[in-house]
């Protein structure tokens, strides 16, 4: 529903600007990437690395402990026929303790990975509108898109965008 509406408003707005051919000649658009501008900015590469250091140690506990689950498994799995019940309940239970501790983990891991990107990638975000402001206002632009279907080469500033990204260090 959310984007009908920003279609349509959106619609309603180009509709308004072109209504008049005189006008239509005056208006300057551009188009921003955002997720070019993700992928190749460098606040944004800054953002990856330091969310990937500051993750790094529990994303290896956690393959650690995906080895120790796997190992424990397969011991189950060819040993169990041979084991003492008592031995083999006991291993199961062990195994389901640690499956729960390690699914645990693994879900706060993505959470507390996705609330940090998400941070990051607002921060770039921020860093990247005011760059569009300062190109827009010093180009005299119309009207700067970002998110769209299709886009002409020609209207495109995101290399603009993300250069002035690289000088604002």
């Amino acid at each position: 529903m959310k984007l009908k509406v920003k279609s349509v408003v959106l619609a309603s707005l180009m509709s308004a600007l072109f209504v008049t051919g005189a006008y239509a000649a005056e208006l300057k658009v551009g188009y921003v990437n955002t997720q070019r501008i993700f992928r190749d900015a460098p606040a944004a590469q800054k953002a990856a690395k330091k969310l990937e250091g500051e993750f790094a140690k529990r994303d290896q506990d956690l393959q650690r402990m995906a080895k120790q689950l796997q190992g424990l498994q397969e011991n189950l799995e060819k040993n169990s026929v041979t084991m003492a019940e008592s031995e083999r309940r006991s291993k199961e239970k062990e195994f389901g303790e640690l499956s729960r501790e390690f699914q645990r983990r693994q879900r706060e891991f993505r959470e507390d990975l996705n609330l940090r990107q998400n941070e990051e990638n607002a921060a770039v975000i921020e860093k990247a509108n005011k760059a569009i402001k300062q190109i827009a206002e010093a180009d005299k632009f119309d009207l700067i898109l970002q998110d769209v279907v299709w886009v002409s080469p020609r209207l495109d500033i995101t290399e603009r965008v993300i250069k002035a990204l690289s000088e604002a260090k």
